[in-house]
């Protein structure tokens, strides 16, 4: 999973792989070791609804599953999924969630070379 984070937006991408392992049930994740040797780890995975939770070493997004499958069913797309989540105090986190494209058009298209 590729993380881009600038202010209040926050942009999850992860490849056909991790799709497939994200709709199986699990999450998928990344994981920073720092200078000071902390560990922090970000998850995603599907659930009910969207959410963000913090546990004691990084943070995990739940989307919502039906979303994610109807997404998944259109790959591959460069348009992603966008959710709004609210932030106490202050302007909303927004998540834009996507799957790399050019790994989709391998792995869903056919090879136009093998038709010739």
């Amino acid at each position: 999973m590729k993380i881009q984070l600038q202010e209040q937006s926050l942009r999850l991408r992860i490849d056909e792989a991790e799709l497939a392992q994200l709709l199986a049930g699990t999450a998928v994740g990344n994981q920073t070791r720092w200078p000071d040797g902390r560990v922090e780890h970000q998850q995603l995975a599907l659930g009910d609804r969207d959410g963000w939770q913090r546990d004691g070493d990084g943070w995990r997004v739940t989307m919502n599953d039906t979303e994610v499958r109807a997404f998944a069913a259109r790959l591959p797309s460069r348009d992603g999924l966008s959710l709004r989540l609210p932030v106490p105090d202050g302007e909303p986190l927004q998540l834009l969630f996507d799957v790399d494209v050019r790994d989709s058009v391998r792995h869903r298209r056919p090879n136009r070379e093998d038709k010739a």
